[in-house]
């Protein structure tokens, strides 16, 4: 009896010792995505983008020589099934880094992640509640926030006409209202006059009121926020019928394809503001190795990857690097992950972004692009532009 008692508890023992052993051998990603929905498009490619990053990564040897390992779920881009799945993952796979799917969900998990789980978290978001490393330190941006966005914007239009009549458009969702206390600021210190704001649902909706309300106000430059495409297609298409002379511009999520494709000749029209190159420039060499590896890996997605495609790889490949860092280091922890993190400096992304400094949890640069209803493409007008606010 002892002796059987004994050969239970070196069995137990050995499995207690192999299973640590093998945790250390790996790390592991959990992603909730937003595979239905009205950005479910953003949680298709994005799901994509980080399974590529990840095996990309373990295909050149892991994290140190250790395998990462990736969960993910469907948030639905529902803040209530989007938390539920992040703490499923959580309970599941104890994972050391997360990405999750909105802005709503992302303020609503962040006391828990500072208090609780102590995860290095991103998103698909640019909200400044993830780039404020005092408040929120395991949140950080793989690109601009917001409100840095508007001043990418707001700075050029400055420079374009000095004294401008502005006009913010933006959804009635978190996603929209985000930016615009510091937009309304910001415009007020470069001397710009923002004469309307004008909110709406997120979906279809009429948009004549708005129309009619900016050309009263002689608006000559009107920035989107919180929106994919629609309604920015039906304000130009009708500001153009009303004769209402504006330069219309817009914010990451609306500086994409489907936009152009939906405006088709009035694409020339259009200026947004972007955190990565494009698919199609495949001169960069980061763009490339995407490319060639959609070719052989994902041949039916490879004709085009969409911005949120590449704001997950970028994301997905900071945390990888971060995770590598704290590897080298020690034990990995939320904390080391942060400081990891943020001794990042001059990382070269191939091209992807410039060389990438995170600075407050974020890395503050934008370029401008133009659409071109020739090749339905975003032609850059600016070179990047690094923000020090």
């Amino acid at each position: 009896m002892k002796k059987a008692y004994l050969i239970v508890m070196f069995m137990v023992m050995f499995l207690c010792v192999y299973q640590i052993s093998q945790a250390q051998d790996t790390y592991t990603l959990g992603a909730v995505h937003p595979f239905t929905g009205r950005f479910a498009f953003a949680g298709i490619h994005g799901q994509d983008a980080m399974k590529d990053a990840v095996d990309m990564a373990n295909e050149a040897g892991g994290i140190n020589g250790k395998k990462l390992l990736y969960y993910w779920k469907d948030g639905e881009y529902k803040d209530d099934v989007g938390i539920a799945a992040f703490k499923s993952l959580q309970s599941q796979y104890n994972p050391q880094i997360m990405w999750g799917q909105s802005t709503g969900m992302t303020k609503a998990l962040a006391p828990e992640i500072k208090d609780r789980y102590k995860v290095l978290y991103s998103a698909y978001t640019f909200a400044d509640v993830a780039a404020n490393p005092k408040e929120n330190p395991y949140l950080f941006i793989p690109g601009p926030t917001y409100a840095e966005m508007f001043a990418v914007l707001l700075n050029y239009i400055a420079k374009q006409k000095p004294g401008a009549n502005v006009a913010f458009f933006y959804s009635d969702t978190e996603f929209g209202r985000e930016p615009i206390a510091f937009g309304r600021e910001y415009a007020k210190k470069l001397g710009l006059k923002v004469v309307a704001e004008e909110v709406t649902k997120a979906g279809g909706v009429d948009v004549t009121t708005e129309i009619l309300d900016m050309k009263q106000k002689n608006v000559e430059f009107c920035i989107f926020q919180g929106y994919i495409s629609d309604p920015i297609q039906k304000v130009m298409k009708q500001a153009k019928d009303y004769g209402l002379k504006c330069q219309f511009m817009g914010t990451f999520w609306s500086t994409e394809k489907m936009l152009l494709d939906q405006l088709g000749p009035l694409a020339d029209e259009y200026i947004g503001v972007t955190a990565y190159s494009y698919y199609y420039q495949d001169q960069y060499p980061m763009i490339k190795k995407i490319r060639e590896w959609n070719q052989k890996h994902n041949p039916k997605a490879a004709e085009y990857r969409t911005q949120a495609y590449m704001q997950v790889f970028m994301g997905t490949t900071l945390m990888i690097e971060a995770l590598k860092r704290a590897d080298k280091a020690g034990p990995v922890t939320g904390d080391s992950l942060v400081a990891a993190l943020q001794s990042i400096k001059n990382f070269d992304v191939g091209g992807l972004m410039p060389p990438v400094t995170i600075k407050g949890n974020s890395i503050p640069v934008g370029r401008i692009v133009r659409g071109n209803s020739k090749t339905m493409r975003f032609d850059p007008i600016t070179d990047w532009i690094i923000l020090d606010l």
